[in-house]
């Protein structure tokens, strides 16, 4: 149970980094966000099909950053807003 709780946390602060990461456009974020609502009937799984491999193919890069800075707690890496790297704050 205990790893359960774990890889849900991690798995939400992989997700949240990866809404603020700036190497994603910002509408495959909204597209992605759209797929996550809670919206009755097939509509936002098949957006969330239809997204999954645009993320896959070209976006493992960004997830792969984000799953590894969930996992340690660390908040350093890409600036989100599109700069360098965070530093110091």
């Amino acid at each position: 149970m205990r790893d359960a709780r774990r890889f849900l946390a991690r798995t939400l602060k992989a997700v949240g980094l990866l809404a603020r990461d700036a190497r994603i456009p910002k509408p495959v974020r909204w597209i992605a966000a759209f797929g996550l609502l809670p919206i009755p009937g097939p509509v936002d799984e098949v957006v969330l099909l239809l997204i999954a491999p645009a993320f896959a193919l070209f976006y493992r890069e960004p997830m792969r950053d984000a799953w590894r800075r969930a996992g340690t707690g660390d908040r350093s890496g890409p600036d989100t807003r599109g700069g360098g790297p965070v530093t110091g704050r």
